[in-house]
């Protein structure tokens, strides 16, 4: 990993955390097809109104989402398509070592068995 000042550190640690929160995964990937309205990603969801706005603003303010109005409607959409190769990378390494993890933890089952 290249240096980076302490101010784009703590950044990407903000970033992160805004990613840190499965809702606003959920949102992602609603967002992900199709830009939407909030009541759209909230039927998708099958989720609230206020907890899907709440977390909408926070990935609004983190730039990660982009909002229009047309009309009274507040459509939201992705601003940098590559937040899902970030999540692809991170979910692909998670389902590696949870699979390991898995297989480590059924060999021992066996071997407790075979006893």
């Amino acid at each position: 990993m290249k240096t980076f000042s302490e101010a784009v550190l703590i950044q990407v640690a903000a970033y992160f955390q805004v990613l840190a929160e499965p809702m606003r995964l959920k949102i992602l990937n609603v967002l992900r097809s199709s830009d939407r309205t909030v009541g759209q990603v909230v039927e998708a969801l099958e989720g609230n109104q206020a907890n899907v706005s709440k977390h909408l603003r926070i990935l609004l303010d983190a730039g990660i989402v982009s909002r229009r109005t047309e009309g009274t409607s507040a459509i939201y959409g992705i601003t940098d398509p590559a937040i899902f190769d970030l999540c692809e990378i991170v979910c692909d390494r998670l389902a590696t070592r949870i699979e390991a993890q898995n297989m480590f933890r059924a060999s021992l089952t066996r071997r407790k068995t075979n006893v």
